[in-house]
């Protein structure tokens, strides 16, 4: 055999082996690559604050959370403290819940995409954030923005976990 002949070879058998081990690892959830979940594959966790999305959603062993605020119910009316470290820890606490109400827990968290209105209170929540997720901590992305939808809201946070 050639050393072409021998290059081909390997690569063609290196890529049906990892195209095998990426397959037998995303066997459970996989699908094939233009195929959306039916309705009847997605769950959907009740409990949404508005009937304009999902408060999460359930695939195979995997759940999209959606954002959440540091919104809470006083007195049957909506509040949201200006004050950003208890926003953040009521943030974690109703992300925790919504994780929670879809059969799952922090400590299966696998991404947190987190969205902050100012950058001076990136060290607050961090902290905040490590004094309720368990190590490992899940990965994640931390983001500036303008604005948010919720007034008063001063950061959302939503996470994809497994049940």
């Amino acid at each position: 055999m050639s050393d072409t002949d021998r290059r081909t070879f390997m690569t063609g058998t290196a890529q049906a082996a990892l195209a095998a081990g990426v397959a037998t690892l995303l066997a459970p959830t996989a699908q094939a690559h233009d195929e959306a979940p039916s309705a009847a594959q997605r769950e959907v966790v009740p409990g949404s604050p508005s009937p304009a999305y999902s408060r999460a959603t359930r695939v195979g062993n995997l759940v999209y959370v959606a954002g959440c605020v540091g919104n809470e119910t006083r007195d049957g009316k909506s509040h949201i403290d200006p004050d950003f470290k208890v926003q953040a820890r009521q943030t974690i606490m109703n992300l925790k819940a919504s994780v929670e109400a879809a059969g799952s827990s922090l400590d299966k968290v696998l991404k947190c995409t987190c969205f902050l209105k100012e950058y001076a209170d990136f060290k607050a929540f961090n902290e905040i954030y490590m004094s309720i997720f368990p190590e490992p901590r899940p990965a994640r992305s931390t983001v500036v923005v303008k604005d948010f939808v919720v007034p008063g809201a001063l950061l959302e946070v939503d996470c994809v976990c497994v049940v």
